[in-house]
């Protein structure tokens, strides 16, 4: 399996799980970083972007669906594979409408996760930089105010910022949700959970 050492967040309030598949991913060349619960995963997914994110559903506080939910709000594009040894049908549909990309049931065999690992990294690449990038704060921000009808100036009143700092929120926005006009971008951020 040919990698460019893409990065994996593993999530999973089992440290013998975590073990097991951070070794086995790692021999195949990836960078993993394995969380105890979503917490640790979704303030890190604001700090520094993965290519890969995988997931139990069952943990303490938030669990691995609302996870899903929540990385998706900051990484759109981001792939998320869902593991759990208590699937369901309804469970399955419930991580697929989140927006998981695959649900896997444990326990986890290694051949079929290294190959849904590598059917999720598969997704094609973007020749738009942005694309996929977490919104920043700032950005979360105008993009509110941008989907309550607000124009550049008034944003930039609102803000205390210059119409230029916001037009360049604006291009940016566009660029990560990876649209071109308003009417895609307020879509874009209402299947997010933005709007």
């Amino acid at each position: 399996m040919t990698t460019d050492n893409q990065h994996i967040f593993f999530v999973d309030d089992e440290p013998a799980i975590c073990r097991s598949v951070s070794n086995t991913l790692r021999r195949y060349g990836h960078k993993v970083d394995c969380f105890p619960d979503a917490e640790h995963c979704l303030k890190q997914l604001q700090m520094q972007s993965c290519d890969l994110l995988i997931t139990d559903v069952k943990m303490p506080n938030i669990d691995g669906i609302e996870l899903v939910r929540r990385a998706k709000s900051i990484a759109p594009w981001l792939p998320i594979l869902v593991i759990t040894g208590y699937g369901d049908i309804p469970m399955a549909v419930r991580a697929v409408k989140a927006g998981a990309l695959e649900f896997i049931e444990k326990p986890l065999q290694k051949q079929s996760l290294l190959t849904a690992v590598r059917s999720a990294l598969k997704q094609p690449n973007t020749e738009n930089i942005l694309k996929g990038k977490p919104l920043t704060k700032k950005e979360i921000v105008v993009l509110r105010l941008i989907l309550q009808g607000k124009n550049n100036r008034e944003i930039a009143r609102i803000l205390h910022r210059s119409i230029r700092t916001v037009e360049d929120h604006r291009r940016h926005i566009m660029g990560k949700l990876d649209v071109d006009n308003v009417v895609d971008l307020v879509k874009r951020a209402t299947d997010m959970g933005l709007a």
